[in-house]
């Protein structure tokens, strides 16, 4: 049984009423909602004072996952994902099956499998896509550990993961890459 299993469940109750979560992942804390809700992303947006043109990440559990929320002509975009060591988000063209106002401008949908055990059990039980974006107010610095979320983003979310909270290594953002209608891999983001 999975440690957290009180944490897992105020996120669970959350996700499900269309709030929103601080709560730590793979990478750096995010603030995170379901990925189908556009209401939910809504309040992302806003709680960031991020223009909506931007996208965010989106977490999920495995491939088949990403199977379910993109049409994937280059399935050797599996292949990359599992020879990679640093978690790795991938922009996919062609996105389905997550709120319209997470997707980019040209369709896209920026996707990373999260293999983070906490983020693994809450997604394996809440069985949706994750949003997951920093947690900072746009233009601000990410904040590399809980103790840099400012107090606006900690107030302006509906429930805050207690995993994790007192850790003080400074964590990194993901890379970012992009597979592009030809099959070339792009380096968006080391």
């Amino acid at each position: 049984m999975f440690a957290h299993h009180d944490d897992i469940q105020a996120c669970l109750e959350t996700l499900h009423s269309g709030g929103l979560l601080l709560y730590p992942t793979d990478t750096v804390w995010g603030i995170g909602c379901d990925a189908t809700n556009e209401a939910a992303v809504k309040r992302v947006f806003d709680l960031k004072k991020r223009v909506d043109t931007k996208a965010m990440i989106v977490l999920v559990e495995n491939e088949a996952a990403i199977l379910k929320h993109v049409d994937v002509n280059e399935l050797q975009v599996f292949d990359y994902i599992k020879g990679i060591h640093k978690p790795t988000t991938v922009i996919y063209q062609r996105a389905k099956n997550v709120a319209a106002n997470l997707l980019a401008s040209d369709g896209s949908v920026a996707i990373r499998i999260c293999k983070d055990q906490f983020c693994q059990a809450l997604m394996q039980q809440f069985g949706k896509p994750i949003v997951s974006t920093s947690a900072n107010v746009s233009n601000y610095p990410t904040p590399l550990c809980f103790n840099d979320i400012s107090m606006e983003i900690q107030d302006g979310v509906d429930y805050v993961v207690k995993h994790r909270r007192d850790e003080t290594e400074l964590q990194q953002p993901s890379s970012i890459v992009k597979w592009d209608e030809d099959g070339n891999l792009i380096i968006i983001r080391h």
